[in-house]
């Protein structure tokens, strides 16, 4: 008889639509800044602004978000965040003053987003898995980068056929009838729900006798330098990639001469590349250790953002988003492993919580500044110069990173089973 799946990789399969939607219309506020711009009159400043508090609550969601999954369950999560993103995207196509985008798209799109982020999955699908989880942990993170590939390109054609308001309501009415009942009627909140065991689950590891590791506060981390060089740069990788890249390619594009879909085809180039290079990420810090590719990556950017500035034709532009695009997500599988490593496992989601709002807002940070740096010179030159020098700093800050646990046993990257004999 053929061997059915195990309705994990269906949890997972489900997961991974979820997060391309919902990653991708998150991402996907450049494409309307030009059109509301062109049309309401609003400056680059204000609508940065917007920007900034999305990206800002966002983040700030990550640490609930989490313990939300743990108290009510993954799924209910996901489909409340789901629901949330779905009105705040048809509320945004009806929009006619500064604070209607404010409410819309800076306030229910970011609370939704939040929710529906890998913070929620992580403990969703450590439930589900007992093995290859590290492989399952890769796919979820590349399933945010791929919604750039498929929802920017969409939200781009919608915008350029129909206009902004109708593509807001097309996206808005895509997640709601097709994204949202799909969680509600794949995703499970535990394996037992199904009557099942985890996946590569052994008697041994079901039976619950391996030691669980002490939990560490948010206090204690905090008396520890490695959590603030974690903080410190994983600050600066929110500012050089969805604060700065995410928020102000799009228009920096077209005021240097390449169409709106010119630039989103970038940024769909950058989406496509990240999903290889979050996934081989984890693979390369599995064997050649965190703090050095970590650094590798933050020096690739700040590079990568120097050359945006020479970037005069589709070619350099979309080298730009292929370069751009490998160390974009590139960063989460060795920040998250650090902190596991560093602070133990049972203490890595809220953590990582912690250290991902530090992200959101360096990211927030830089949507505003940049826009602010626009209106004041009339280009973006120095953002991109401000977010390359950030990124240089970033790799001193990771390499001071020391490896140590944090007055626990050392415990396994999360994401990776512990060795068995």
């Amino acid at each position: 008889m053929p061997r059915r799946v195990h309705y994990a990789w269906v949890v997972l399969g489900a997961l991974v639509v979820i997060m391309i939607a919902a990653g991708g219309l998150r991402s996907a506020f450049g494409v309307f800044i030009k059109p509301i711009e062109a049309e309401l009159g609003w400056s680059r400043t204000a609508l940065s602004i917007a920007a900034a508090l999305s990206l800002l609550l966002y983040g700030a969601l990550a640490p609930f978000a989490g313990r939300a999954a743990d108290l009510w369950g993954a799924r209910t999560v996901f489909t409340a965040s789901l629901g949330l993103m779905a009105l705040g995207a048809l509320a945004s196509a009806y929009m006619t003053r500064l604070w209607h985008l404010y409410l819309a798209s800076g306030v229910l799109l970011a609370v939704g987003a939040g929710g529906a982020t890998l913070t929620s999955a992580v403990p969703l699908l450590t439930r589900w898995f007992d093995r290859r989880r590290g492989l399952v942990m890769g796919i979820a993170s590349a399933a945010m980068s791929a919604g750039q590939l498929v929802v920017i390109p969409l939200a781009t054609w919608l915008t350029l056929t129909i206009g902004w308001r109708q593509s807001y309501i097309w996206l808005g009415l895509g997640l709601a009838v097709l994204i949202l009942p799909l969680g509600a009627a794949l995703l499970r909140n535990d394996h037992s729900d199904r009557g099942l065991a985890p996946y590569g689950a052994t008697p041994a590891r079901t039976s619950g006798s391996a030691p669980a590791s002490a939990r560490v506060s948010l206090s204690e981390a905090m008396q520890v330098p490695a959590f603030w060089l974690l903080v410190s740069s994983y600050f600066i990788c929110g500012y050089t990639t969805g604060g700065l890249i995410g928020t102000h390619l799009i228009p920096h594009a077209v005021e240097h001469g390449f169409t709106e879909m010119v630039a989103a085809q970038a940024l769909g180039v950058m989406g496509a590349t990240s999903i290889f290079g979050s996934i081989a990420s984890g693979w390369i810090c599995d064997r050649f250790g965190r703090k050095g590719p970590l650094a590798w990556y933050y020096m690739l950017r700040g590079v990568s953002l120097l050359f945006l500035l020479s970037v005069s034709d589709v070619a350099s532009l979309d080298l730009f988003a292929f370069i751009l695009g490998l160390n974009w997500f590139s960063t989460v599988p060795p920040t998250t492993t650090l902190t596991a490593n560093i602070f133990g496992r049972a203490s890595v989601g809220e953590l990582s919580g912690w250290i991902f709002l530090s992200h959101q807002s360096g990211a927030a940070l830089a949507a505003g500044v940049g826009g602010w740096i626009h209106d004041a010179t009339g280009s973006y030159s120095w953002a991109f110069i401000s977010g390359a020098l950030l990124a240089f700093v970033a790799v001193g800050l990771t390499l001071a990173i020391r490896e140590e646990p944090a007055g626990q046993t050392p415990m396994p990257a999360a994401g990776v089973p512990a060795p068995t004999s």
